[in-house]
């Protein structure tokens, strides 16, 4: 603390401030004028992060009117079970909707479990609200919300924020609802979109070919998500259509996640030799010794990213020693059961770019956390 007679320059206190949670930023703003005006300044709330969840209720909106003109990029955390985090949450993006002139990021994460049979309408009209009014949005990132996002948000998306560099609908629901043709819409209507996360059943072979075409601006990750029914009965995408998107954007990183409700004909559909796949998840219910096989002969020169979690076996063994020495690119391999010593040693020596790992020898209670590599 400065001593009596002495202030920090104004500067440092902005620093400071702009790491505070927003109650903390408010016993700020309270202590004299010029830690108040420190509290105000817009670089405080040009990136912030607020949780429904800890503020006081409240204090929420009563305090960020003033400041919300000067929020840029906004995370948002909620519960959506609760009654005032939810309510505060719902408040805060209407807001934002009225007041959005230098929203440029937004991202949704919920906490905790959400209530049987919430379609989550508040928090989504809320949502369709924003991207009617934030025209500057470049992202918007959906991933953590546990609602069921449909053919109207995508469409909103694509009429009210024309500069959208990265979306992400990529969420847990049980059902996909995003037609081919609104991601068709959204691609012609955002130009300079750069990331885009799917359901599978919601990309066509003909969205490949618009961001395969001459005129498209660089496309840099492509995360595509098979965990519901839709995803399941998706049909196969041409070869030749992925091969001509891989030429047009030599740069793209596909992120694939294939969960239980993906049975194996269906995987085999998915896993394609021309897809450069950079981060592949599997949580299958049927086998899992194939893909990891797969993606050892195919996805050598991409893959960055493993995760894995299945039956411990001597088959998994022996495939994940084979990745390990195939794919000398990887950073990351979580996988989420017993292995023997020699998938540990195979990894360690094998992919000298490695920076976390989690391969455990012996049975350990949860959660498994990763061993970074130093």
């Amino acid at each position: 603390m400065a001593e009596p007679g002495e202030q920090l320059p104004e500067e440092v206190l902005v620093l400071i401030f702009r790491h505070l949670p927003l109650r903390d930023r408010v016993a700020a703003a309270r202590v004299c004028r010029a830690w108040a005006v420190a509290a105000a300044c817009s670089v405080v709330w040009r990136d912030t992060t607020i949780s429904c969840d800890c503020e006081r209720e409240g204090t929420l909106l009563p305090y960020l009117t003033a400041s919300l003109d000067h929020v840029h990029n906004l995370r948002l955390e909620f519960e959506p079970s609760r009654e005032p985090s939810r309510r505060a949450a719902t408040e805060l993006l209407t807001a934002l909707a009225g007041r959005t002139p230098g929203l440029r990021s937004l991202r949704l994460e919920c906490r905790g479990e959400k209530p049987l049979f919430d379609a989550g309408r508040d928090i989504l009209d809320a949502v369709h609200a924003v991207c009617r009014a934030a025209c500057a949005l470049r992202h918007l990132d959906l991933r953590r919300l546990p609602f069921t996002l449909d053919d109207a948000l995508v469409l909103q998306a694509a009429r009210g924020c024309p500069e959208l560099r990265s979306l992400f609908l990529d969420n847990c629901t049980l059902v996909g609802s995003v037609r081919p043709d609104s991601v068709l819409q959204l691609l012609e209507a955002c130009p300079r979109l750069r990331a885009l996360g799917l359901h599978l059943a919601s990309l066509s072979g003909t969205a490949l070919q618009v961001l395969a075409a001459p005129d498209r601006a660089p496309f840099a990750l492509l995360a595509l998500r098979c965990a519901c029914p839709e995803d399941a009965r998706a049909p196969p995408l041409p070869e030749e259509a992925w091969a001509a998107v891989r030429r047009r954007h030599p740069g793209l990183a596909v992120e694939l996640e294939l969960e239980p409700a993906l049975p194996a004909e269906s995987v085999t559909r998915v896993l394609q030799p021309a897809v450069p796949v950079a981060a592949l998840r599997l949580s299958l219910s049927g086998d899992t010794v194939g893909p990891v096989c797969f993606a050892a002969r195919h996805y050598a020169a991409t893959l960055r990213a493993l995760e894995v979690r299945a039956a411990a076996s001597a088959e998994l063994d022996a495939a994940l020693e084979l990745l390990a020495a195939r794919c000398a690119g990887l950073r990351e391999v979580h996988c989420f059961c017993v292995v023997r010593p020699s998938v540990l040693h195979a990894f360690r020596t094998q992919c000298p770019r490695l920076r976390s790992y989690t391969l455990k020898l012996t049975r350990e209670p949860h959660p498994w956390l990763p061993t970074p590599v130093a």
